[in-house]
């Protein structure tokens, strides 16, 4: 039987052998029972109120609460953890407990803005690697990027190519980078004509009102 491969430190899961602090006072949720209460922005505790209003328990918005947070704090911070806790009346150690297992929820300050690689067999096979190496390199030391390889983001037909920003763009080749990097600091949408969103389709009213159709749809007769 081969060797199962672990971490540096000797754990295939970070974190298995650090011991329990049994000293430690229990858990609490912020802002209950005497425990300070911390300030939630308002649009980020309507945003999760309104989530937790969808589910008969409410502990299973815990996923888009914590997205939501993300995106207003730039990663699960612990000051963004108490927030979501304290809206949600959980603890914070139970957030973080799902925070730490979802590969895109992060727990470590990381750059604003998110270019995920497929890096998974079909995009692979095409370049994937290559072009994760690339994009990382051309974006350099700047800490607005968070550039990653990503396993598997299901859009095999345009590989390779990437979520940025969670706009899917594909299929990309080198000659691609200096412009879907300078579109993401300028604001622009990335790489307009590479998003899979506006790509055509059989349903010439597929992408509906929030994509306009594709010029040469209005060609084919397009409404």
């Amino acid at each position: 039987m081969s060797a199962i491969p672990r971490y540096a430190h000797g754990s295939r899961v970070p974190g298995w052998d650090m011991p329990a602090d049994l000293d430690k006072d229990p858990a609490t949720i912020p802002g209950v029972g005497g425990s300070p209460s911390p300030e939630v922005p308002e649009g980020l505790r309507k945003e999760i109120e309104e989530r937790m209003a969808l589910y008969p328990d409410p502990r299973s918005a815990i996923l888009p609460a914590l997205e939501a947070a993300q995106r207003v704090h730039g990663w699960c911070s612990p000051d963004a953890l108490e927030q979501v806790a304290c809206v949600m009346r959980l603890t914070p150690a139970e957030l973080a407990a799902v925070a730490t297992f979802y590969d895109m929820l992060e727990t470590t300050p990381v750059g604003r803005h998110s270019v995920y690689v497929c890096t998974n067999i079909s995009c692979s096979l095409c370049g994937a690697d290559e072009l994760h190496a690339a994009i990382r390199d051309a974006a350099g030391d700047d800490d607005e990027f968070n550039v990653r390889p990503f396993e598997c983001l299901g859009a095999c037909d345009i590989a390779p190519m990437a979520s940025v920003d969670g706009v899917y763009v594909g299929p990309l080749t080198a000659d691609d980078i200096p412009q879907l990097l300078d579109d993401i600091r300028a604001g622009r949408p990335v790489l307009p004509d590479k998003q899979l969103a506006r790509r055509l389709v059989a349903d010439p009213r597929a992408n509906g009102s929030e994509f306009p159709l594709h010029p040469a749809e209005h060609e084919r007769g397009g409404a």
